[in-house]
């Protein structure tokens, strides 16, 4: 019998649900590891009215006989597992009730760019799958260099799918979507694997999917980032790696891990590069506590992981072909983001999207506050020194315990400071430019670190739950209680929205096909850029019927494939010069020597009309901006039009 075998098949805890039995089984599906499943205990049998207890019933049968009593509900497994999932649906539906009130006329407060840049990857991936379009780049935007897209998380293993519900309701709803199933996947993946591999109370693993789920780090990227938030893959993958470990088939899991790491790479890379490295150091950690581990693991684990890297490596060698040496390819982050760090206060402040969260106080703990990854509170922060000291003679605690804390001080950047005053020189330092290291954002890791608490946080209640004491009672409230403690202050709240401007009328009606061809681009006013990312929702809209100039990506500096990146194409003129307008509402007096380079700037571009919506911030100075520009407009429905195909040289 195996040591995983050993410890199900000793006592449980029965009183963990009420009336549920639970009883220990092997699954098949993971190599040995013990699985417990519950059965219910069946109402005794009915017995003849009047006879003493334990009596059998007669050959001649009483006259008066009483119906046997209904059979009562009971807890079973499966129906416990769905309660527990229901409950992670509901809150993530909670979280985004606002956005779900008007998916299309509602944002995330703060920051509406990464919105948009989804929606429109989702539009591209019902191209990719109606029309044959190429998946790693597309010239639909950034016209006429366009986007690599593989550089630039298409998410195409999240829009693929959806292409669905993006034709029947739009990549607005797609996008919302995602965001819930992307909360409640991440703690229901969590929970599962917790509940089948780890921890055999079902409490302690929903409280770990919890945490795993909606932590004030999951919930900032909420707001903006579903694909960060989509890791229900990363459970699967981290135990399959463990199972590596022990397995008597490793060429088959090494296969099965491959298929799981090829999928992740096409939702978000960065968060399998961040598995990747927590599994190492977690495993190394392990060894280091108990060396003679490795002289049985290091065999099946190198077989494996060879095995995942040659279908995994074989699966990917296009894609990452594309992405590293491909068409407007870069390497490095842009300097805006490279060191974006944890301040040390911000491991003790509640996350702004939380029930104690203070969006001021936390001004300047996190870069913005879509970067939010740390902000467990004192009191969860406590709590876990506090569980990691209770149960520090257990192998697993410790190893828990140094994997979180070593992500957690890479997550403080290259300057670790507190309370934004730089302490000293982080190790993040000496690591920033090494390949692949060199495109992660430092303050990410502490995704790493959260997900361990969520880990000692079942074990804690998995331990206390289990105490051979004489008054659990008091024991389990003062658990509970501790977990009201540590977890309220961070319990997760709705997201603070605000209303964008809605898709023209012009463009939902389809009057732009009038003017635009295949070879040419619709010119929003102001040019789609990382600030103002309103033409690619209009291009999202009409999923990408028609090409834009221009919008929010990473792309080489200056357009040069193989510089390092940066946000947005190669600087653009008339874009710039439309940007101060719109934010300045002053309109500037233009030369000839201007209106050559825009008119440039605009063949280059292949524009066939200019599109100002009437009801756009500044929307009068920026009307007479380009009426010096290319002439006099014209109102049609809720947008000025600017033709100039006479004047790009494209026939009218």
């Amino acid at each position: 019998m195996t040591p995983a075998e050993s410890r199900a098949a000793s006592a449980l805890d029965t009183d963990a649900v009420a009336g549920v039995r639970t009883e220990p089984v092997v699954d098949a599906a993971s190599d040995g590891a013990a699985t417990v499943v519950s059965t219910v205990d069946r109402p005794p049998a009915a017995r003849v009215a009047g006879s003493p207890a334990g009596a059998t019933e007669s050959a001649d049968p009483p006259a008066t006989v009483v119906d046997a009593p209904a059979r009562r509900w009971r807890w079973t497994r499966r129906r416990l597992d769905l309660a527990v999932y229901g409950l992670f649906l509901l809150a993530a539906l909670w979280v985004t009730s606002r956005i779900w009130m008007d998916p299309a006329g509602r944002v995330a407060s703060l920051y509406s760019s990464d919105p948009a840049q989804v929606q429109f990857f989702l539009a591209h991936s019902v191209r990719v799958v109606l029309h044959g379009e190429f998946p790693f780049y597309t010239d639909q935007f950034n016209y006429p260099d366009g986007v690599n897209l593989m550089a630039n998380t298409a998410i195409l293993a999240l829009g693929i799918p959806m292409v669905p519900v993006t034709l029947l309701f739009g990549p607005a709803v797609s996008f919302v979507l995602l965001v819930t199933l992307g909360l409640a996947g991440t703690a229901a993946a969590w929970y599962r694997m917790l509940s089948r591999h780890v921890v055999r109370n079902p409490l302690a693993a929903a409280v770990g999917g919890w945490f795993c789920g909606f932590s004030p780090a999951m919930l900032s990227h909420a707001n903006w980032h579903p694909n960060i938030i989509s890791q229900y893959l990363l459970p699967f993958i981290v135990w399959r790696v463990l199972v590596l470990t022990r397995s008597r088939r490793p060429v088959r899991d090494g296969v099965l891990l491959a298929l799981l790491v090829t999928v992740q790479a096409f939702i978000n890379e960065e968060i399998l590069l961040f598995t990747a490295l927590a599994c190492g150091v977690f495993l190394l950690a392990v060894v280091v506590q108990e060396p003679a581990r490795w002289s049985a693991a290091w065999r099946p684990l190198a077989v494996g992981l060879s095995a995942c890297a040659v279908l995994a490596g074989a699966l990917l060698a296009y894609p990452l072909y594309i992405q590293f040496a491909g068409p407007m390819a870069y390497h490095g982050l842009s300097d805006a983001v490279r060191d974006y760090g944890n301040d040390i206060a911000a491991f003790f402040a509640p996350g702004s999207p939380t029930l104690g969260g203070n969006e001021r106080a936390n001004a300047n703990l996190a870069p913005n506050y879509s970067e939010e990854n740390a902000f467990f509170g004192w009191s969860l922060a406590l709590l876990a020194v506090g569980i990691v000291l209770w149960l520090r003679r257990e192998v697993l605690v410790r190893a828990l315990a140094a994997t979180g804390v070593v992500f957690a001080v890479l997550s403080l950047g290259e300057r670790i400071s507190w309370w934004h005053r730089e302490v000293v020189t982080g190790p993040w330092e000496w690591l920033v430019r090494l390949p692949l290291l060199d495109a992660v954002v430092p303050t990410r890791f502490g995704l790493i670190t959260s997900v361990m608490i969520g880990i000692l946080l079942a074990l804690a209640v998995e331990r206390a739950w289990s105490l051979p004491l004489a008054d659990r009672r008091t024991v389990r409230t003062l658990t509970v209680a501790g977990l009201v403690l540590a977890l309220l202050p961070i319990a997760p709240m709705p997201l603070r929205v605000v209303s964008r401007p809605p898709v023209p009328e012009f463009i939902t009606a389809d009057r732009w096909r009038a003017y635009v061809g295949p070879d040419q681009t619709l010119v929003p006013i102001p040019v789609p850029s990382m600030g103002n990312t309103n033409g690619m929702r209009w291009a999202a809209a009409t999923n990408l019927d028609f090409k834009i100039p221009g919008g929010y990506f990473l792309a080489p500096r200056n357009g040069n494939t193989g510089d390092p990146g940066r946000f947005g194409g190669r600087p653009s003129g008339v874009g710039r010069l439309l940007e101060e307008v719109a934010t300045t509402g002053r309109t500037p007096e233009l030369d000839d020597r201007q209106r050559r380079r825009s008119l440039d700037e605009l063949r280059r571009w292949r524009a066939a009309i200019l599109v100002l919506p009437v009801g756009q911030q500044n929307a009068e100075p920026l009307r007479r901006t380009v009426e010096q520009l290319v002439g006099p407009g014209r109102r049609e429905l809720d947008v000025w039009v600017w033709d100039v195909r006479a004047l790009t040289g494209r026939p009218s």
